[in-house]
């Protein structure tokens, strides 16, 4: 399968770039892992498996991209307790907080799909539609697994 790299990064450059923004909370990191992030995807190419969605695949890049400079750095973005009432405005409560490595271990100790569905929704900023799509399933899925996962992020986070 012969994938045209420039569609790509044309698709996608801004959903990556987006992602990242919401991870970094800055725009000049976001940039850099954007290109970092599709820089390595380019030289993994022929490691794409096409049963898999390519944003799936590039969001992944991305993801580990910042966790890596983040453990080296110790810069890490976390947020606050979600609001219930306004889940639409979570990108904007990601704040600075001592508890990062503890939400971030709630977040990974998640099952998939929830963990994928909740960094999807949440640090990827993307709508429920798109998630439906990117795994195949209806809105509604994507919708009931996000607050699923919500809830076990939160019951996780108060029994430590």
């Amino acid at each position: 399968m012969q994938i045209d790299f420039d569609e790509v990064y044309g698709q996608y450059y801004n959903i990556v770039y987006r992602y990242l923004l919401s991870l970094t909370g800055d725009k000049h990191l976001a940039e850099d892992f954007t290109q970092e992030t599709f820089y390595k995807a380019l030289k993994s190419i022929d490691t794409y498996n096409p049963e898999m969605k390519m944003l799936s695949w590039l969001c992944t890049i991305a993801k580990n991209t910042y966790f890596t400079w983040a453990k080296r750095h110790k810069k890490q973005k976390a947020f606050s307790e979600i609001d219930e009432t306004n889940t639409d405005n979570i990108i904007d409560r990601l704040i600075d907080c001592e508890d990062t490595a503890e939400i971030y271990k709630a977040l990974h100790s998640l099952d998939e799909p929830y963990k994928e569905v909740f960094s999807l929704r949440v640090l990827g900023s993307l709508p429920y539609s798109k998630i439906a799509e990117l795994f195949g399933k209806t809105e509604s899925w994507a919708r009931v697994t996000y607050h699923r996962s919500k809830a076990m992020i939160k019951e996780r986070m108060n029994n430590e």
